[in-house]
């Protein structure tokens, strides 16, 4: 007996139900989270607030947060927690979602989302293209950096007390996000 896995695509993921759950699809496979945790919220207010802060001073474009819908193909929409997206790639914001990959990702981790994020999405974000992508881990309190090479990602290190973003050039002081 054959067995026939489900693929999702993006006309299922807009008839998902609106009940408080975050949902993507990646590869056509569907994926819940529950809703963050409150100190999972406060860690992501603090390193939007740097990166909006510096985006907006320095005019190099957009910063959104979840939940806000990044379709980078009919079977790929994700949901992460922060990201960028320079001035000239705004034409990839439209109305109801982001077309494209963004320049930045930040994903913070949890127990339940840390395959996820740490395997399965720096896979998908490598191949669409994402430049840089931060792991923030609230537990561990450090955040891992990755960058976009022509091999692949390249972890530039696990950081627990300062960073730089090479995309972006810009420091993070990481007792301000903890």
């Amino acid at each position: 007996m054959e067995t026939l896995e489900i693929r999702y695509n993006y006309e299922d993921y807009l008839r998902l139900p609106d009940d408080g759950k975050r949902y993507q699809i990646i590869g056509g496979k569907l994926y819940r989270m529950p809703a963050p945790v409150p100190y999972h919220q406060k860690v992501s207010r603090n390193i939007e607030f740097i990166l909006y802060s510096f985006v907006k001073e320095h005019d190099l474009g957009e910063v959104f947060d979840a939940p806000c819908d990044v379709v980078l193909s009919d079977v790929d929409i994700v949901q992460p927690d922060i990201f960028f997206i320079s001035k000239e790639r705004e034409y990839i914001i439209e109305e109801k979602n982001i077309r494209g990959a963004p320049d930045l990702v930040i994903e913070i981790m949890s127990p339940r989302s840390e395959y996820l994020d740490c395997k399965v999405k720096v896979e998908l974000y490598e191949e669409y293209g994402v430049k840089e992508y931060w792991l923030v881990d609230p537990d561990r309190k450090e955040v891992e950096v990755l960058t976009l090479t022509q091999e692949g990602y390249k972890s530039l290190g696990a950081f627990n007390k300062s960073f730089s973003s090479p995309l972006l050039n810009l420091g993070v002081n990481l007792n301000d996000v903890f």
